[in-house]
């Protein structure tokens, strides 16, 4: 019985466009502190190494400051810890893993998987890497290095990156993985789990249950379905058993798109931002449709400027929220001589269909919010 961890795309250096520069930082923090509680778990579930399926580095022009800090991360992990080259930070000739920087600093118990040959992990069990070389390989790393397994012998593991064929709509990238070479070497007992890299999901791939994604242990983006996970694998040539633990602490939020018409949904709205925990650590976004008046957009721009100082991200999709100007709006807003005047330009303006209007409507809305009308009120 070998018991080790499955990890993948850290992804460390990542940056993302819907952070702000505060929450930019705490960001890149917390995918350094992951790493920690990697090696934490590690330790408390008496794992004999770590795996890291690949984009260890969300590239090979890694910041030095960055690459030392997650070198001295990867030092705290009690085990051995192999990494494994992928289409992010591939083993080419700029490689990460080949500067004076990585060498000089990385700890002596980390292994780069930099070639396909089978490495002793264990009595009697193997670790067979597929490394990237390149970002564009012909082919997937992994068709070489199950081409090249003997047959039947120790206990073997597979680390490979890439999407798998089966999950992937479009086929025609190179670099995918085929799924039947690798259940084949499954069913040849070649190999006895597939640990794969580069989903950013916890995913279990086909019906043998020996070939797993791990996920990211940080969400990256909103698209991710179940990230923020680590793998604990038992495996013995009778069986596998994958034990999934949460390790991130960020989220990428995305909830249905959301129809705006009136007061009562801008409530709703308003009771669903207050209910996220952990803001600071959420990226959230909006899609939002309908149809607003502008006191009803007023309102809106004040509860996003809200969201916005309290969530680490907001990402707002309003291109299906169309927002009206009518007479009544402007009703109760004392102005007088040329505000009054421009404000009768801009509400004539913004009653056509040209991209003037809406420039026009959002300068409305923008004055019906700071004129401060009690129906703007958050």
């Amino acid at each position: 019985m070998i018991r080790f961890l499955h990890s993948g795309d850290w992804q460390l250096g990542m940056t993302r466009s819907v952070l702000g520069d505060e929450a930019q930082a705490r960001f890149a923090e917390a995918r350094i502190a992951v790493v920690r509680r990697l090696g934490e778990l590690a330790r408390e579930q008496r794992c004999h190494f770590a795996l890291v399926c690949g984009d260890v580095f969300e590239s090979s022009q890694i910041e030095r400051r960055t690459l030392a800090r997650a070198l001295e991360a990867i030092a705290s992990i009690p085990v051995p810890v192999y990494l494994l080259p992928g289409n992010h930070d591939p083993l080419d000739a700029a490689s990460v893993y080949r500067s004076a920087a990585f060498r000089d600093a990385a700890p002596d118990h980390v292994r780069v998987l930099d070639d396909a040959r089978p490495r002793e992990v264990a009595p009697g069990v193997e670790l067979v890497g597929a490394p990237w070389l390149s970002r564009r390989p012909a082919q997937n790393p992994a068709l070489a290095a199950l081409a090249e397994l003997a047959p039947p012998g120790p206990l073997r593991i597979l680390a490979a990156h890439g999407g798998v064929d089966a999950l992937t709509p479009d086929r025609r990238d190179a670099s995918l993985l085929p799924l039947a070479p690798i259940e084949a070497a499954i069913a040849q007992d070649r190999i006895h789990y597939a640990a794969l890299g580069d989903r950013h999901s916890k995913t279990r791939v086909g019906a043998t249950g020996r070939i797993f994604y791990a996920g990211a242990p940080e969400a990256t983006g909103f698209d991710e379905r179940e990230p923020g996970h680590a793998l604990v694998v038992e495996l013995d040539r009778a069986g596998v058993r994958v034990e999934p633990h949460v390790v991130g602490t960020w989220r990428f939020a995305r909830p249905a798109p959301l129809e705006l018409t009136g007061s009562g949904d801008l409530d709703a709205l308003a009771d669903r931002l207050t209910d996220f925990d952990a803001k600071e650590r959420t990226a959230l976004r909006l899609e939002l449709r309908g149809a607003l008046d502008l006191h009803g957009a007023a309102r809106l721009e004040g509860l996003l400027d809200r969201a916005r100082d309290l969530f680490g991200g907001v990402d707002v999709r309003d291109a299906e929220l169309r927002v009206a100007a009518h007479d009544r709006d402007l009703e109760g807003l004392a102005l007088a001589g040329f505000a009054a005047r421009a404000t009768a330009r801009l509400a004539e303006e913004a009653r056509g269909a040209a991209a003037d209007a809406a420039v026009a409507r959002d300068a409305l809305a923008l004055l019906v919010r700071l004129a401060g009308a009690p129906e703007c009120a958050a």
